[in-house]
This record gives structure tokens, sequence and C-alpha cells, in this order.
């Protein structure tokens, strides 16, 4: 799952194609972040997954951007790039946490008619920024399987995904440029434009949101939603940060639903 459509075929795949963007946690990549949702979604969409500028196999060397606004615009800049090379003119998106979800109203900002519909997850970035540096303070396996276990709602049901995820995520946030780049994701933002203008997105958006999540809370979706003119907010009980992992059905389903509306 790199920057390539990918799908069965003998899926009964609509004509929109699917943009899935994953979140921004340290050594994340698309493939990692999509695993409990890629089979059921795949057979109802054309998915589309790529790593993100930043992450997996998509790490810069040099001239990183600065701020979390400058790489929202730098990934919606490469979004586009990908579409444009896969002659797709529009597509439905799915945009995870800070990383993916900030993206996606980067893009449906910059090129509103690219995007038929959005989920967003987890207030899709637009909250606080953390006061510190998520695993980069103590980059050990340990920290990294306390940071992963932070995103479900109860660890106990998801042991296995937990355990293979932190050996994975661990050795990739240790590649050579992961760490540089992730820090400078937590730049601060002076000097670069402002935020997009969320009144001008008129892209009908689904924002999804944990209601037992400990990374973001509630109240991040709530405000997005009401800066957004065409946007509602659906709280998935039961459900951390990340709802496609602990509710990975009510997930497929929602997201189907809204998206064939």
């Amino acid at each position: 799952m790199k920057s390539e459509r990918v799908g069965s075929a003998g899926s009964t795949a609509t004509e929109t194609p699917l943009l899935l963007l994953h979140g921004g946690g340290p050594g994340v990549d698309a493939r990692s972040n999509w695993r409990s949702v890629w089979e059921p979604l795949s057979d109802r969409f054309t998915c589309i997954a790529p790593d993100l500028l930043g992450f997996g196999t998509r790490i810069p060397r040099a001239h990183l951007p600065r701020g979390p606004r400058a790489w929202s615009r730098a990934r919606a800049h490469q979004l586009l790039e990908l579409l444009d090379q896969l002659d797709l003119d529009r597509v439905h998106l799915v945009g995870n946490s800070a990383a993916g979800g900030a993206a996606g109203l980067a893009l449906m900002a910059m090129a509103p008619g690219r995007v038929s519909r959005a989920v967003l997850m987890g207030g899709a970035g637009t909250g606080p920024q953390p006061v510190d540096i998520p695993f980069y303070g103590d980059p050990t396996r340990a920290s990294m399987r306390k940071t992963l276990a932070r995103l479900v709602a109860d660890q106990r049901d998801h042991l296995r995904l937990i355990e293979e995820l932190t050996d994975l995520r661990w050795r990739q946030a240790l590649a050579p440029g992961a760490e540089q780049a992730f820090r400078a994701m937590f730049d601060s933002d002076e000097g670069v434009e402002r935020s997009p203008d969320f009144a001008g997105i008129t892209t009908p958006v689904l924002a999804l949101h944990g209601e037992l999540d400990r990374v973001s809370p509630i109240e991040v979706s709530e405000r997005l939603v009401r800066r957004l003119p065409n946007a509602r907010l659906m709280v998935v009980a039961a459900a951390g940060h990340w709802v496609h992992v602990d509710r990975p059905h009510e997930f497929c389903t929602e997201v189907e639903e809204f998206l064939s509306t």
C-alpha cells in the first residue's frame, strides 16, 4: 500500500475511488494503519493508500517543512500529484487524525473539486499540539508500545496487534531521517500562512470520534464540525482514538453508508 491504486479484481468497487490517509504517530505507514479495515473497504471501494510525506517510504532527507500547517500543505500537494498521476478527477477521502485528517482538510481547501465526500477521524489534527513530542524523548520499544496502547480503548482487546505494530513501528521510527522529519512536524508555525479557511470547505464531511479517545477529546471534533458548513459528528461508543481498530465493523459500515449517500 504505497502510492498506487490498490484493489482486488473481484471487488464490487464503486466508481469513485477511496483515498485512505493514515495517522501521524511515530513509525506509522499506510499498510500498518489500515490493516484492520483494508479487506472490507477494498471489497467495496477501489482504495488508494499512500505513505504520506514524512512517513514510511516518503521520509525526506532535506528541505523539511516546518510546523503542522506546512506539512499539511506539502501533503496536499503530494496527494494532488498522486491523483493527477492516476488520472483521477475526484475521490472520496478518509483522513486519520493529525496527519491524514489535516492533509485531507488542506486538500479540500486547496482543490475543493477533487474530493466528493470526506470522513475525518479523531479531530483531524485541529486540536492543540501535545506538550511533549511522542516517543522520541525515550525511543525504546517499551515507549513505542505505551504510545500505541494509548490509541485504543482497552489494550487487552488488541494485545497481538499492539505487539506486532510495536515491533514494526519501533523499527520504522528509528529509520534514517524519521526522527528529524517527525520533530519538524511539531515546529512553530510562526511565519507560515494561516490554517485553511474551514468556512470555504463545502465538501460533505462526516467526523468520527471515539467516545474513549485519550489522545484528542471529543470537543476537538465538535469544534471542527461547527466550523465546517456541511459536516456532522458521530461519536463511536466504546472506541478510543483508533476507531477503525476498536470498532472495525461499525467503522466500515458508517464509512460505506456516508460515502454512498
